[in-house]
């Protein structure tokens, strides 16, 4: 047996030892290594590490962000999604809005105690004449305030119609004198001027105050007085648009006349009678109109009658008329009595 020992073939220097190859000992190594891993594995232990195997790499070790703490009285904010940044207001900017605010606010409070007192506290500012005039306005007259805003359109016709009468009432001045110059018509230059007199200030007092107080308050009693007196506007334009010869009015009729004496003469008088036709056409489509909003809103003969018995009795002066009559008439029978008694 001791023979068998000593005969060891590897023992040999001059033979090559199988082992002793580097690859062969690396083999050799990992086996031992994976063998080593088997051996420590334990399958009943729940805390393995399953990336044991893969390499790990070297860990950086954890910075705090440093948070500012928020200040006293306010909440700690919080992360919004994508916002815009909001706007930078200033003082200055919040004091300019609040004084605007105010200031509309008191307009629209200036306003609609305007509308709930009337224009009987209100200031006349019609006809708009200069401070230094003698003469002071007489009516109060705001569209944009007064009248609804669905009729201020048909309202500002009126107006302007009126205006453009007075226009043509004036140039009709001028027509009378061309006439008196050309062909000696004392009495077209004379009736023309009482025509603008007369005709300018009564058309606004009988036919557009009537429906411009019809527009503000809805009152049928001044729609009824504005069909009424219309009508005769009406009549009296188409006799103006006629032209008369010696009428006071430079019609058709006077400038036809006027042109066997004068071109010239007969030219300006033609366009005064143009403007006349013009005039009496806007009269009969604005009186259409009106007719058609008068009826739309369901006035009546009967409302404007009751009206016109409420404005009559809330009269101040036929109150006191009707008061002194009545105090008259008790001392009258006293009188009476005492005199019978006697």
């Amino acid at each position: 047996m001791s023979n068998f020992d000593d005969d060891n073939p590897f023992s040999d220097p001059t033979i090559d030892n199988p082992f002793a190859d580097p690859s062969v000992q690396q083999v050799a190594k990992s086996t031992n290594s994976a063998t080593s891993r088997l051996d420590d594995y334990n399958p009943f232990d729940g805390q393995q590490n399953v990336n044991q195997t893969a390499p790990q790499q070297p860990s950086q070790p954890a910075i705090m962000q440093a948070v500012s703490p928020p200040a006293a009285g306010q909440l700690p904010s919080q992360p919004q999604q994508s916002q815009a940044p909001p706007q930078n207001f200033t003082t200055a900017d919040f004091q300019r809005r609040q004084e605007e605010l105010e200031r509309k606010a008191e307009e629209l409070a200036r306003r609609e105690a305007e509308l709930r007192a009337g224009s009987a506290g209100r200031r006349n500012n019609w006809p708009p004449l200069p401070a230094i005039c003698p003469i002071q306005p007489c009516f109060y007259q705001d569209i944009n305030v007064d009248i609804p805003l669905e009729f201020q359109r048909i309202v500002r016709y009126l107006y302007h119609l009126w205006m453009f009468h007075a226009l043509l009432l004036a140039v009709n001045m001028i027509g009378g004198l061309t006439l008196l110059i050309v062909d000696n018509h004392y009495s077209t230059f004379g009736l023309s001027i009482l025509y603008f007199l007369l005709l300018t200030p009564f058309s606004f007092v009988c036919w557009y105050r009537p429906i411009y107080k019809a527009f503000r308050s809805d009152s049928s009693f001044n729609f009824m007085v504005f069909f009424f007196i219309f009508l005769f506007q009406i009549i009296i334009t188409i006799v103006q648009a006629i032209g008369i010869p010696g009428g006071g009015f430079c019609g058709l009729i006077t400038s036809i006349k006027t042109f066997n004496v004068n071109i010239a003469a007969g030219i300006i008088t033609l366009f005064i009678a143009i403007g006349f036709i013009v005039a009496a056409v806007a009269e009969v489509l604005l009186i259409t109109k009106v007719h058609r909003i008068y009826r739309s809103t369901g006035a009546s003969m009967a409302k404007a009658q009751a009206e016109f018995t409420t404005e009559i009795l809330r009269n101040q002066h036929v109150q006191t008329a009707a008061s002194s009559a009545a105090a008259a008439a008790v001392n009258a029978q006293i009188a009476n009595a005492t005199t019978n008694r006697y």
